[in-house]
């Protein structure tokens, strides 16, 4: 009997591979042509293992439904052919506001069927910003949780919003304007798959990234950023057939997708996801136990919760694997969860107009606080201010080679703004405002954005590593590193810290010198902050980014 071809097999020419070496000369993938996730991916699941599992929801209201890849065709279907009764179609942009819903699975998917623009965005979204994204993309239709919180802001924002059709609630509320989503899918005639959905060329997914400058710019990827996807899912994760997935991310964000759709699938993996209103450690860990997940992804900031808990009141032998990305590691975080769990945290890095660009490998031995190595299915690069490659141990700006084509993954470019676009993307380079250097094993470690990187005496600084030492420090509950003008130095480093509850009695001169001494401690001396204010917050672009730019503003006032 011929064995069955797993889904990976489909697409990645070698499916094994023991080094970074053997990546580096045997990564292909295969790229069909007029490729679309959900029919290539979803519906052949369906119909090969239509019993297999796929989506595994549980909120904090102790519901729970296991949906099979049957299930996901039979409701993406019946999603799709609702979505075309009101009249959406091929290419409209179409915004999902669905929080942790399993209908954003129906609804995304529905629109891949349909050869739509997926916008997905987050539920903390005001009047102002709906009425800017539906304005800026041109947005034909909204599909949100019905909550007054979100349907609120959406109906005030309608009358500035001329291009808006149609707006669907997926319960437990129905405001008058809106289409109800579970009506409208038992109504929905049996669909008819449209002719020539797509193109690879064709935009699938949207993003608004709240940069720390300006207004947000709609990142645009076409049909195949899924399968830029397969490293992330397949290899950083390290999923197979039988994985329990949990990556931690609303749907609003890019890491949704990055952990909770397209490589966990690709893998074989069931996702797990956890719909609840409140982050709360321990809750985390019961669902870990309780449903024995296999593979976690989460930033160090949730691991740094996680470990406060007593870890050894829950049963986590379930646990195989575990990533993290969005921030530099902390050594002590890496440490600490090892010796609870025994698992080594293996860190990513990629950016919302990227796939995983860099990583820590399943084959490698991770350095707690680095990137890791280049992911293959780029040609990473850094350059120095002087347009030259960088040496081991210098800083440069990470930049992506595209003279040989677009890698999968990369963005198609910033949607309707081509002056930024050949910003960050011209003569071959694309830019991607980050700094990093690189360590004489190859390994990359983060500095910091290129507008945020500090000038001192003749030294680079990057606000990440100094961030990193403070963080380490009892009294600092999050904190962000700036420049201020100097007259001797140029510059100097100032941080502006948010204290714990048990330090806040303790403010001034003597906490801010143990603070310095501190700094000069965990890292090199010359990076203290000579400069430190207290504050109740820092001021943060939508999606939580520090916006150290603001800090800047108001120290040069």
């Amino acid at each position: 009997m011929e064995r069955e071809m797993k889904m990976i097999e489909r697409f990645l020419r070698q499916t094994t591979f023991t080094s970074q070496e053997d990546y580096k000369q045997n990564l292909h993938i295969n790229v069909p042509e007029n490729f679309n996730f959900a029919y290539d991916v979803v519906d052949v699941y369906a119909a090969e293992q239509p019993d297999k599992k796929a989506l595994l929801w549980t909120n904090d209201h102790g519901e729970e439904r296991q949906f099979t890849f049957a299930d996901m065709k039979r409701e993406t279907d019946r999603t799709a052919s609702f979505f075309q009764s009101i009249g959406i179609g091929k290419g409209d942009p179409v915004m999902l506001i669905l929080k942790r819903r399993y209908e954003f699975w129906f609804s995304i998917l529905a629109l891949h069927k349909l050869g739509a623009v997926v916008i997905p965005a987050t539920h903390l979204l005001t009047k102002k910003d709906i009425v800017y994204r539906c304005n800026a993309a041109g947005i034909k239709a909204i599909i949100a949780a019905g909550e007054s919180v979100i349907t609120d802001h959406i109906t005030a924002a309608m009358p500035e919003s001329p291009t808006v059709k149609a707006l669907v609630s997926v319960g437990p509320e129905y405001p008058e304007g809106f289409h109800n989503f579970q009506q409208g899918l038992d109504e929905a005639p049996t669909f008819v798959r449209p002719a020539n959905a797509n193109t690879n060329d064709d935009v699938m997914l949207m993003y608004f990234t709240s940069g720390t400058t300006g207004e947000p710019k709609m990142v645009a990827h076409d049909f195949t950023y899924p399968l830029g996807h397969i490293s992330t899912g397949y290899l950083w994760h390290h999923l197979h057939d039988g994985s329990l997935h949990l990556t931690i991310a609303d749907t609003g964000w890019g890491k949704a997708v990055w952990g909770k759709l397209y490589g966990q699938w690709f893998a074989g993996a069931n996702i797990f996801v956890y719909d609840h209103e409140k982050f709360t450690p321990a809750d985390i860990l019961h669902k870990i136990e309780q449903y024995r997940i296999t593979s976690l992804c989460a930033p160090p900031t949730i691991y740094r919760f996680l470990i406060r808990e007593d870890l050894r009141k829950f049963d986590l032998s379930s646990l195989e694997y575990c990533t993290t990305a969005g921030e530099a590691l902390n050594g002590a975080v890496y440490d600490t969860f090892k010796e609870l769990t025994g698992i080594r945290l293996m860190e990513g890095f990629g950016q919302t107009e990227t796939t995983l660009t860099l990583a820590t490998f399943p084959w490698m031995d991770p350095k707690p606080g680095s990137m890791g190595v280049p992911n293959p299915q780029y040609d990473i690069d850094l350059l120095t201010p002087d347009g030259r490659s960088a040496e081991d141990g210098e800083q440069g700006q990470i930049v992506i080679r595209t003279n040989n084509g677009k890698p999968l993954g990369l963005f198609k470019e910033y949607f309707r703004n081509p002056e930024k676009t050949k910003d960050v993307w011209s003569d071959g380079i694309y830019y991607t405002g980050d700094v990093a250097w690189r360590d004489q094993d190859g390994y990359y470690w983060f500095v910091g954005r290129a507008d945020d990187v500090i000038k001192s005496s003749g030294y680079r600084i990057g606000p990440f590593e100094v961030e990193s030492a403070l963080m380490t420090h009892p009294a600092v509950v999050e904190c962000a590193i700036t420049g201020v003008p100097d007259e001797i130095r140029g510059q100097v480093v100032k941080a502006t810290i948010i204290l714990s509850q048990a330090y806040k009695d303790k403010a001034g001169e003597e906490l801010i010198k143990e603070l310095q001494d501190h700094v000069k401690r965990v890292t090199a001396p010359y990076k203290y902050p000579r400069v430190i204010e207290f504050v109740d917050e820092l001021p943060k672009t939508i999606s939580g980014k520090i916006r150290r730019v603001e800090i800047r503003q108001n120290d040069n006032k």
